[in-house]
């Protein structure tokens, strides 16, 4: 053993002690989050998102000159393994090499020589972009663009030591290996190095170089805002599964020993809430594409998570060695480090959670938040209070009373459950089909269109209450288990099987929410039932000699939510004399109205107002007509509408209205 191995092997001890000394306190500063969170379900299906998430960097490349450069690292780094393997081994044994492998060897070796030059190609336009053109997301405070531009010069430095080393190993073989193809590097050999003692002298410097260099980025990222580069494939496995992805999990109300609800700090969140905050790389995604900050507003979804990882780690430390006083003890997450306001801001719209690379789940942490200022602390906007006893006592967000909720049905001949419970399917109305005057009539024209097409339906009428998604959004989950279990009771009373209804929120919850307290139930939206009539000929369309332009824009907890974005399109591309426009932002990229999560009922105290931002968007297509598929959508629009002054030349219709309107 020669000396340089000696000194390798102490070297990779002392590195090896100080990761693991980083990674021990990682994951107990992540354990002191006391939320339950089983996330070790269905090993086959998260392995196979992990494979599309993470080895195909499927969401990275939806941003297609960010997610290229960043797919060119990763993939240089992975295929770089197999170099970084042989360098260590070469540490213990010196003259050790891939070379026994043979054809496999060829491609080792000419893969990584060639994706090496694309990795240096990669890390310079990520530099130009950063510090030249100044990409707005990227743009961080002193410290993290200090830490952003040294973990880029690490990779730039550790491919620039790899063909530093590789070639000087060919000058001092005298060329190539059989199996061996590195075009660059060979290139490099011939003009960089003139004689053997030179190139023996450099291929020591380039190989410890190159090791030192690595070893140096591994323990350097525990502490880095890349410490994605360790957390991002457990934090994707362990992500929530489709089927749960986008629900809010229930409280457990009934539990007489808890202390709090919701999470006012570190210790109230789960072990994955904080390892999404270590997941976080700052790159800022979320924010670029997060309505509220969009139109001004304080609400940054990066910096949700980027407080959650300072405050573990200015608190969690202090917890693991039993210190429970001091300065930091008289701070907490919420008021501290995340204002409320912040919170409040928050559309719920899931644009956030769309587009995160790692698969973060920004909203959950931010419902967790609102519960405890709701639940616990009692402190919220004041416009809340009213909605909160309105939905307590009349069971809907408006102060209607609750007796006058089938009102709309006058004239249509509509039976209800009570009368008459063997329907084919019940219609759920929801609050605003039932109260608000504008969007009584999209029921009517909905009702009219199940009557054309002979579906036998029912509605609940006075029986039904909200569905209780303002309320959990809103923090408030004793008032919103109260409203889902409570219908849940009505629904499995007259044994429903098949719902539909025109608001997403509705949907979303009965479809998806309510399953966590017994209530099963096949659930559409109206716009699936609609082109389902469609496509089987039960409603048949006016020949119209004009045309109107029209565009549709997508409700967030429909398109992003649910996944349900052509239902409404194909109605009406079904529909004679319109010109579909599509809007800039659309389908999985659509822009919020601003009504989610609650934003319906507060007011807009910073930054300019989101449906606007969304209206004139839906303006600039020239269109005619703006489609919605939404209540709080409808009401948004129309007030963007109203706002710029095109109400005697834009109309904000439904598309059961549309679809009605043409209808023989």
């Amino acid at each position: 053993m020669e000396t340089k191995n000696i000194i390798f092997i102490l070297v990779l001890i002392a590195v090896t002690i100080l990761f693991a000394y980083s990674t021990r306190n990682l994951i107990r500063y992540m354990l002191v989050a006391k939320k339950k969170d089983d996330r070790f379900n269905n090993p086959g299906k998260r392995i196979k998102r992990l494979v599309k998430i993470v080895f195909g960097q499927s969401k990275l490349l939806r941003e297609p000159l960010a997610g290229t450069i960043h797919f060119l690292i990763f993939w240089g780094f992975m295929t770089f393994l197999f170099i970084v393997i042989e360098t260590i081994i070469q540490g213990f044994y010196s003259p050790f090499s891939w070379k026994f492998l043979g054809p496999v060897y060829t491609i080792i070796t000419s893969v990584t020589d060639i994706l090496g030059l694309l990795v240096i190609a990669a890390v310079l336009v990520a530099l130009f972009r950063r510090f030249v053109i100044k990409v707005p997301r990227l743009q961080l405070d002193t410290k993290s663009e200090l830490d952003a531009t040294l973990i880029l010069s690490l990779i730039l430095f550790i491919v620039v030591s790899m063909y530093g080393q590789n070639a000087a190993s060919i000058f001092l073989n005298g060329g190539y290996h059989p199996h061996e193809i590195r075009p660059v590097s060979v290139a490099l050999s011939t003009f960089i190095y003139g004689n053997a003692s030179t190139a023996n002298s450099w291929y020591e410097v380039f190989w410890w170089a190159h090791i030192l260099l690595i070893f140096g980025f591994l323990n350097f990222l525990p502490y880095s805002k890349h410490l994605h580069v360790l957390t991002s494939i457990p934090n994707t496995y362990f992500a929530n599964l489709d089927d749960i992805r986008n629900t809010i999990k229930p409280l457990d109300l009934e539990d007489e020993e808890a202390e709090y609800f919701g999470a006012a700090d570190i210790e109230h969140l789960s072990w994955k809430q904080i390892l999404d905050g270590y997941s976080c790389t700052e790159c800022g995604r979320c924010t670029s594409v997060c309505p509220a900050n969009n139109v001004g507003k304080t609400l940054s979804p990066r910096e949700i998570l980027v407080n959650i990882r300072k405050r573990t780690k200015d608190k969690a430390p202090l917890l693991v060695n039993g210190v429970t006083e001091g300065e930091q003890f008289e701070k907490s997450l919420v008021h501290n480090y995340i204002e409320d306001k912040v919170l409040w801001q928050c559309t719920t719209c899931m644009a956030c959670v769309q587009e995160c690379p790692v698969m973060i789940e920004h909203v959950d942490s931010i419902v967790d938040m609102r519960r405890d200022l709701v639940l616990t602390e009692s402190v919220f906007p004041s416009n809340l209070n009213n909605v909160f006893k309105s939905l307590e006592t009349n069971f809907s967000p408006w102060a209607f009373n609750p007796d006058d909720r089938a009102e709309w049905t006058e004239g249509l001949g509509i039976k209800t459950m009570s009368e008459d419970p063997n329907g084919e399917i019940l219609f759920w109305v929801g609050c605003a089909g039932s109260f608000d005057d504008r969007y009584k009539k999209v029921s009517k024209a909905f009702a009219k269109l199940m009557q054309k097409a002979n579906i036998d339906f029912r509605i609940l009428g006075t029986e039904e209450k909200c569905n209780g998604d303002i309320a959990r959004r809103l923090g408030n989950e004793y008032l919103a288990q109260m409203l889902m279990t409570e219908n849940v009771e009505t629904l499995n009373k007259y044994g429903v099987k098949k719902i539909v209804t025109a608001c997403p929120h509705c949907l979303h919850s009965l479809k998806n929410e309510y399953k966590q307290f017994g209530g099963n139930f096949e659930v559409l939206h109206h716009t699936e039932l609609i082109e389902e009539m469609i496509n089987s000929g039960k409603l048949e369309f006016k020949e119209n000699s004009t045309h109107e332009r029209v565009t549709y824009h997508d409700s967030c907890y429909l398109g992003r939510y649910n996944e349900i974005y052509d239902s409404p399109r194909n109605s009406l591309n079904n529909l004679n004399g319109f010109d579909y426009l599509e809007m800039e932002r659309n389908k999985s990229r659509g822009f919020c109205c601003g009504a989610g999560g609650g934003r319906m009922f507060l007011e807009d105290e910073e930054g300019g107002k989101i449906n606007n931002e969304r209206t004139k968007e839906a303006l600039d297509t020239g269109a005619e007509k703006i489609a919605s598929a939404c209540p709080f959508c409808m009401t948004m629009l129309t007030d963007g509408v109203k706002h710029f002054e095109k109400s005697e030349q834009v109309e904000v219709k439904d598309i059961a209205e549309l679809v009605l309107d043409n209808s023989k």
